[in-house]
Protein backbone atom coordinates (compact mmCIF):
# COMPACT_ATOMS: atom_id res chain seq x y z
CA UNK A 1 0.00 0.00 0.00
CA UNK A 2 1.25 3.46 -0.83
CA UNK A 3 1.04 5.85 2.10
CA UNK A 4 1.18 9.60 1.53
CA UNK A 5 1.74 12.15 4.28
CA UNK A 6 -0.66 15.05 3.68
CA UNK A 7 -1.64 18.27 5.42
CA UNK A 8 -5.40 18.01 5.76
CA UNK A 9 -7.15 21.41 5.95
CA UNK A 10 -9.65 22.23 8.70
CA UNK A 11 -13.02 21.22 7.25
CA UNK A 12 -16.41 22.42 8.49
CA UNK A 13 -18.92 19.57 8.28
CA UNK A 14 -22.54 18.77 8.91
CA UNK A 15 -22.44 15.61 11.02
CA UNK A 16 -24.93 13.00 12.13
CA UNK A 17 -23.63 10.96 15.04
CA UNK A 18 -24.21 7.22 15.14
CA UNK A 19 -23.90 5.55 18.54
CA UNK A 20 -24.61 1.88 18.99
CA UNK A 21 -24.22 -1.35 17.02
CA UNK A 22 -22.33 -0.99 13.76
CA UNK A 23 -24.95 -3.20 12.14
CA UNK A 24 -27.46 -0.34 12.56
CA UNK A 25 -25.43 2.32 10.77
CA UNK A 26 -27.69 1.88 7.74
CA UNK A 27 -30.50 3.54 9.76
CA UNK A 28 -28.31 6.54 10.53
CA UNK A 29 -27.17 6.64 6.91
CA UNK A 30 -30.78 6.74 5.67
CA UNK A 31 -31.54 9.59 8.06
CA UNK A 32 -28.45 11.49 6.90
CA UNK A 33 -29.31 10.97 3.23
CA UNK A 34 -32.81 12.34 3.89
CA UNK A 35 -31.34 15.43 5.60
CA UNK A 36 -28.98 15.92 2.66
CA UNK A 37 -31.86 15.67 0.17
CA UNK A 38 -33.98 18.17 2.07
CA UNK A 39 -31.04 20.58 2.23
CA UNK A 40 -29.93 20.32 -1.40
CA UNK A 41 -26.78 18.37 -0.53
CA UNK A 42 -27.05 15.79 -3.31
CA UNK A 43 -24.02 13.63 -4.23
CA UNK A 44 -21.35 15.85 -5.71
CA UNK A 45 -22.14 18.77 -3.40
CA UNK A 46 -19.69 18.76 -0.52
CA UNK A 47 -17.21 16.05 0.37
CA UNK A 48 -18.61 13.07 2.25
CA UNK A 49 -16.71 11.78 5.30
CA UNK A 50 -17.01 9.14 7.98
CA UNK A 51 -15.23 9.80 11.28
CA UNK A 52 -14.54 6.37 12.82
CA UNK A 53 -13.94 6.78 16.55
CA UNK A 54 -13.01 3.16 17.22
CA UNK A 55 -12.20 1.62 13.85
CA UNK A 56 -8.85 0.19 14.89
CA UNK A 57 -9.96 -1.92 17.81
CA UNK A 58 -12.65 -4.26 19.01
CA UNK A 59 -15.44 -2.41 20.75
CA UNK A 60 -18.67 -3.52 22.33
CA UNK A 61 -21.66 -2.91 20.03
CA UNK A 62 -23.13 -0.28 22.35
CA UNK A 63 -19.81 1.65 22.33
CA UNK A 64 -19.45 1.87 18.55
CA UNK A 65 -19.22 5.50 17.29
CA UNK A 66 -19.30 6.97 13.80
CA UNK A 67 -20.02 10.47 12.52
CA UNK A 68 -21.46 10.66 9.01
CA UNK A 69 -20.43 14.02 7.55
CA UNK A 70 -20.58 16.29 4.53
CA UNK A 71 -18.48 19.41 4.13
CA UNK A 72 -20.44 22.66 4.35
CA UNK A 73 -19.72 26.36 3.91
CA UNK A 74 -21.66 27.55 6.97
CA UNK A 75 -22.94 26.14 10.26
CA UNK A 76 -25.96 23.86 10.14
CA UNK A 77 -29.31 25.22 11.32
CA UNK A 78 -31.13 23.31 14.06
CA UNK A 79 -33.07 20.45 12.52
CA UNK A 80 -35.23 17.48 13.53
CA UNK A 81 -32.64 14.98 12.23
CA UNK A 82 -30.02 15.85 14.83
CA UNK A 83 -27.44 16.93 12.23
CA UNK A 84 -24.94 19.27 13.91
CA UNK A 85 -21.94 21.35 12.89
CA UNK A 86 -18.47 19.96 13.60
CA UNK A 87 -14.97 20.51 12.27
CA UNK A 88 -12.50 17.92 11.09
CA UNK A 89 -9.33 19.61 12.36
CA UNK A 90 -6.36 20.58 10.24
CA UNK A 91 -3.20 18.57 10.59
CA UNK A 92 -0.84 15.99 9.24
CA UNK A 93 -2.30 12.67 8.20
CA UNK A 94 -1.09 9.43 6.71
CA UNK A 95 -3.39 8.64 3.79
CA UNK A 96 -4.06 5.55 1.69
CA UNK A 97 -6.54 5.19 -1.15
CA UNK A 98 -8.86 2.21 -1.46
CA UNK A 99 -10.53 1.44 -4.78
CA UNK A 100 -13.36 -1.04 -4.52
CA UNK A 101 -15.78 -2.21 -1.88
CA UNK A 102 -16.02 -0.25 1.37
CA UNK A 103 -16.65 -3.43 3.35
CA UNK A 104 -13.63 -4.90 5.11
CA UNK A 105 -11.18 -2.20 4.00
CA UNK A 106 -7.52 -3.22 4.34
CA UNK A 107 -6.20 0.34 4.67
CA UNK A 108 -7.13 1.07 8.29
CA UNK A 109 -5.54 -2.11 9.62
CA UNK A 110 -2.46 -1.59 7.46
CA UNK A 111 -2.01 1.98 8.69
CA UNK A 112 -2.36 0.99 12.36
CA UNK A 113 -0.61 -2.36 12.44
CA UNK A 114 2.07 -2.15 9.74
CA UNK A 115 2.78 1.42 8.68
CA UNK A 116 2.51 3.27 12.04
CA UNK A 117 4.94 1.04 14.00
CA UNK A 118 7.52 1.26 11.19
CA UNK A 119 7.07 4.96 10.45
CA UNK A 120 8.33 6.56 13.66
CA UNK A 121 5.18 8.72 13.63
CA UNK A 122 2.79 9.18 16.54
CA UNK A 123 -0.99 9.38 16.54
CA UNK A 124 -2.70 12.72 16.96
CA UNK A 125 -5.71 13.07 19.28
CA UNK A 126 -8.32 12.68 16.56
CA UNK A 127 -9.86 9.50 15.16
CA UNK A 128 -9.26 7.96 11.77
CA UNK A 129 -11.59 9.32 9.11
CA UNK A 130 -12.56 8.36 5.59
CA UNK A 131 -13.27 10.59 2.61
CA UNK A 132 -15.82 8.81 0.44
CA UNK A 133 -14.59 10.33 -2.82
CA UNK A 134 -17.60 9.15 -4.79
CA UNK A 135 -21.05 8.51 -3.34
CA UNK A 136 -24.55 8.11 -4.65
CA UNK A 137 -26.94 5.65 -6.19
CA UNK A 138 -25.86 3.52 -9.10
CA UNK A 139 -22.20 3.11 -8.10
CA UNK A 140 -20.89 -0.44 -8.20
CA UNK A 141 -18.49 -1.77 -5.55
CA UNK A 142 -15.53 -1.85 -7.94
CA UNK A 143 -16.04 1.87 -8.72
CA UNK A 144 -15.91 3.12 -5.13
CA UNK A 145 -12.98 5.35 -4.09
CA UNK A 146 -12.20 5.90 -0.41
CA UNK A 147 -9.30 7.90 1.01
CA UNK A 148 -8.42 6.76 4.53
CA UNK A 149 -6.78 9.33 6.83
CA UNK A 150 -4.85 8.53 9.99
CA UNK A 151 -4.15 11.76 11.92
CA UNK A 152 -0.50 11.97 13.06
CA UNK A 153 1.58 14.54 14.95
Amino acid sequence: MQVAIVDFPATLVAALEHRGPESLTWQTTEKFVQWRRENGMRPGIGNTYGVHYNYHGHVLPEDYRLDLCVSVQQPVAPNPYGVVTKTIPAGRCACVRNIGSRHELAGPRYLHEVWLPQSGEQLRDYPMFFHYVNVGPGLKDHELITDIYLPIK
